[in-house]
């Protein structure tokens, strides 16, 4: 390593935030970025690990050790190519993935693991703003043809790695801009539509064709894809949101998270919501359910929407600060992490059961709930217990529900193919991405249920090996 004891000399830097008193007012993203020579610093606390375990706890097996190496010997084209080699869209990671390989980091054990997120989000983006990102068409064509469903990471990933094996790729996108969950799913203050777009002209220049409007089911017809492309993959995340079946549920001012993120990104986007279909949390009384990522995006953007007050209750015990003795290194650990939007203001509370919705006139507003407590039975297993006495009722005018997502959505594309689901209701696949159907795969949220945006991203890219391996009878694709 460019310095053997960089991990002794130099601290831990990582992102900071913009003030909280001017984040709010807009939709930029909160963080700032480290300057170079900073992050040449955090590059060389990397420790050159026997096993570097990052690697076991990074999805898509990114290499670690290299990258931060090269940064620190101020090498970065070469740190941007060994990135490059295993992530297809690393300025979406270098922004919101949550870092497990930090989380696996070997220095972690005695010390503030290495700024490996920092890192990626340097490299990738000194490599566009250097112009060292360029189209990379492939040199020969195969003349096979692939229908992909869905642009979201599983999606995008696929198309880069199918067009470089040299096939003809078509995404269809059943909303008004390219990018699934990445374009409307996440917050322009966690990731700007300026950065999707720009991954999305980077593969259109490639020769990736995308077709937006179209949605794959309804008016595109599966019989048609199945004609006309020699095999089809389905990116269509999981969208099944689960919901909270209790009194008081079809009151007006409940709905999904995901009905009410999307319409903001569309605002931020320059594009328009009808009124009669429009959710706001200006003025209101905000309750999002679900202490999730879904959750804390609803809580930033009602803030910025400029909610009356907003109050965030999770089903599960508050987690603890340190790792508890049956959670050990280098798991993913089970802690209490609170994320920029937690940090701007309102209130969040654990082990709330909620009870029922009360209102008058159709709309919701009141919201009751009971404390719980989780206790082992005699199986081992956690089990949920109220707590008598601890009865309460807040007022509510808007109550969004992220409680995360139970499946990808049946209805039209998925029950029109008959493809075979698993129990939980996903897509089941062969070790190669294919489903019960010849010649129709799937990867992402689709065939593993709801997940992070890196693992999605790895599953991508093992479906397209996948598919070339199937067209042509082998594949050369990592």
């Amino acid at each position: 390593m460019g310095e053997p004891r960089g991990f002794v000399k130099y601290p831990k830097e990582d992102f900071s935030y913009r003030p909280v008193e001017e984040r709010i007012k807009d939709w930029k993203e909160v963080v700032i970025p480290l300057q170079e020579e900073k992050v040449k610093q955090q590059g060389s606390r990397c420790m050159d690990c026997g096993v570097p375990t990052c690697h076991w706890g990074c999805p898509v097996d990114n290499l670690i050790p290299d990258w931060n190496d090269l940064v620190s010997r101020n090498r970065w084209q070469d740190a941007l190519e060994r990135l490059l080699r295993t992530n297809n869209l690393p300025e979406m990671t270098g922004r919101i993935c949550p870092a497990p390989c930090e989380v696996s980091c070997v220095l972690g054990l005695i010390a503030p693991a290495v700024s490996i997120k920092l890192n990626e989000y340097t490299i990738i983006e000194k490599g566009f703003s250097e112009g060292w990102i360029k189209p990379e068409p492939p040199k020969v064509r195969t003349g096979k043809k692939v229908a992909l469903v869905g642009s979201g990471p599983a999606g995008l990933a696929a198309a880069q790695q199918l067009n470089r094996a040299g096939h003809w790729v078509t995404v269809f996108e059943k909303r008004d801009r390219v990018g699934g969950l990445l374009q409307y799913g996440i917050p322009d203050f966690k990731l700007e539509k300026r950065i999707v777009e720009r991954r999305v002209k980077l593969l259109s220049d490639e020769g990736i064709t995308f077709k937006v409007n179209s949605h794959v089911g309804v008016n595109v017809s599966i019989e048609e894809l199945l004609r006309d492309f020699d095999a089809l993959l389905l990116c269509g995340g999981s969208e099944k949101s689960r919901d909270l079946p209790i009194p008081g549920r079809d009151l007006k001012g409940i709905y999904f998270a995901m009905e009410f993120l999307p319409q903001q990104n569309k605002r931020v986007a320059g594009g328009t919501v009808p009124e009669s279909e429009s959710i706001t949390a200006k003025g209101k009384k905000v309750i999002v359910l679900g202490g999730g990522d879904t959750g804390s995006d609803c809580i930033g953007t009602c803030h910025r929407q400029g909610a009356a007050s907003v109050t965030s209750f999770e089903l599960l015990p508050k987690p603890p600060n340190e790792r508890a003795l049956d959670n050990p290194w280098p798991e993913w650990s089970r802690v209490l992490r609170l994320s920029s939007s937690h940090k701007e203001g309102g209130a969040l509370d654990y082990n709330i059961l909620t009870k029922k919705f009360t209102g008058e006139n159709g709309r919701v507003q009141k919201l009751h709930g009971i404390r719980i407590d989780w206790k082992k039975d005699e199986k081992g297993q956690f089990k949920m217990a109220e707590l008598p006495g601890t009865e309460f009722s807040i007022d509510a005018d808007l109550v969004l529900l992220a409680l995360g997502f139970v499946h990808p959505v049946h209805e039209g594309m998925i029950q029109q193919l008959g493809v075979n689901l698993d129990a939980r209701g996903n897509v089941t696949v062969d070790q190669n991405h294919m489903t019960s159907k010849e010649g129709v795969f799937a990867a992402g949220d689709m065939a593993i249920g709801q997940s992070l945006v890196v693992r999605a991203i790895k599953q991508g890219r093992n479906a397209a090996r996948g598919i070339d391996k199937y067209l042509m009878g082998e594949t050369q694709l990592p």
